[in-house]
């Protein structure tokens, strides 16, 4: 996944339209995977070894300009809308297969060529205009527009910055905006990512927990709906339509939930900086299917991927980030939903615990028992405990404890 790191936000809105396009989107369609195949068969193999010495064959994407511009050439070649269309193609099919290489690299993709399925058209600054509240698309030069009326459409009150890239396909035209990001620091937070919560730390704001409970819900209420379905749907064909339903819901309903709370985050820690963990469900699956099952039903992806258009969001790795222990830095075994440290004696609830190595990590600094009075200095939420006596002392061993989060919000109903 990737997170811009750029001073700049970009807001899409779409917007329905009753324009017959099928045929042009088709033939965008397949000048994308026409692209897609040169670039491909363009692709040098170069074999390496991995860490543990086993042979790996790695691409090389030809990058040069002299493969560019004869691919531009070659995608000419009976093309009858606009050639900015083509400058498009490419930058797309390039995009495509550089995502697909990180995957690729990542072991969760095979050495297959990527198909283009869905069909859409990416329009650039240069192919429209935008007067009156009206958007003039160019197909093709001089000869055929599509236009696009705006000027009633709901976004226009609260967008704001510079009309950007277009999006089009069969149903919407996604329009997007672009505008600086405001400059305003006011701290880090670092969120651990649980099947039912977000909790976060940050030395200004305590443990906040966000409860995904309705998200999971939504997720288990389909799941449970689907499966009374597909047992009967392999003998009557006519049920698949109402699994296509369900699944189109499910999708949609779950997405809604995320953007609201990706908007009631980044609004209530206006000016933070979010640091996420990059998080790769196929590397957290076991034999156990309850557990693969609820990985498969978070949707951490989507909602560092929502936050990122509303809020700076930089991504952590999570190696040990459970098991190290926040307050000494050794690494142990958590058992439950508590986090007890051999070495320090540090007792905390281990989702907390995680979220203050995320932001060590995000200020690049080790824990130590200094740096975590220091963290914690601010926020009341750990307390001295008297535990048995160290030999040859009277006195009781002193260890801290948590007591409670600062903040547990649940922005939405549950029921």
């Amino acid at each position: 996944m990737k997170v811009s790191g750029s001073s700049y936000q970009v807001r899409a809105y779409n917007i329905r339209h009753r324009h017959e396009a099928s045929e042009f989107l088709e033939a965008y369609r397949r000048l994308l995977q026409k692209a897609v195949d040169e670039i491909w068969a363009g692709i040098r193999w170069i074999e390496k070894h991995d860490r543990k010495g086993r042979r790996r064959l790695i691409p090389i994407i030809p990058k040069d300009n002299n493969f560019k511009h004869s691919l531009r050439n070659i995608l000419l070649e009976g093309w009858s809308y606009s050639k900015h269309y083509v400058d498009s193609t490419i930058k797309q099919a390039y995009s495509m297969l550089k995502s697909w290489r990180r995957s690729y690299i990542k072991g969760e993709r095979r050495r297959e060529k990527p198909v283009v399925r869905k069909r859409f058209v990416r329009i650039k600054e240069t192919l429209y205009t935008y007067k009156d509240g009206k958007i003039k698309v160019s197909i093709k030069p001089h000869e055929e527009y599509l236009v696009f009326d705006i000027s009633k459409a709901w976004f226009l009150s609260r967008a704001r910055g510079e009309l950007g890239e277009l999006i089009l396909n069969e149903k919407y035209l996604t329009v997007t905006f672009r505008f600086k990001r405001e400059r305003e620091i006011r701290g880090k937070i670092a969120w651990d990512c649980n099947e039912k919560s977000l909790d976060g730390f940050s030395p200004n704001t305590g443990w906040i927990r966000i409860d995904l409970t309705k998200l999971f819900h939504i997720h288990r209420v389909y799941e449970l709906k689907r499966r009374r379905l597909q047992q009967k749907a392999s003998k009557k064909p006519s049920l698949r339509k109402v699994l296509a339903k369900y699944s189109k819901r499910e999708k949609d309903r779950a997405k809604d939930f995320i953007h609201k709370l990706t908007t009631f985050i980044a609004r209530s820690l206006k000016g933070y900086t979010h640091g996420f963990e990059y998080l790769s469900k196929n590397r957290m699956l076991n034999s156990s299917k309850k557990h693969n099952r609820n990985i498969s039903k978070s949707d951490w992806k989507t909602i560092i991927t929502l936050i990122s258009y509303k809020s700076k969001v930089v991504l952590l790795n999570p190696k040990n980030s459970t098991k190290g222990c926040s307050r000494c830095g050794m690494v142990n075994a958590p058992k439950g939903a508590s986090y007890v440290c051999e070495k320090c004696g540090l007792r905390v609830d281990r989702q907390l615990n995680a979220a203050i190595n995320l932001y060590l990590q995000m200020e690049g600094l080790p824990p130590t028992p200094r740096l975590f009075k220091e963290l914690m200095m601010g926020w009341s939420g750990f307390t001295l405990t008297g535990e048995e006596a160290d030999e040859g002392s009277n006195e009781l061993k002193r260890s801290p404890k948590l007591m409670n989060p600062k903040s547990h919000v649940s922005p939405f109903k549950t029921t």
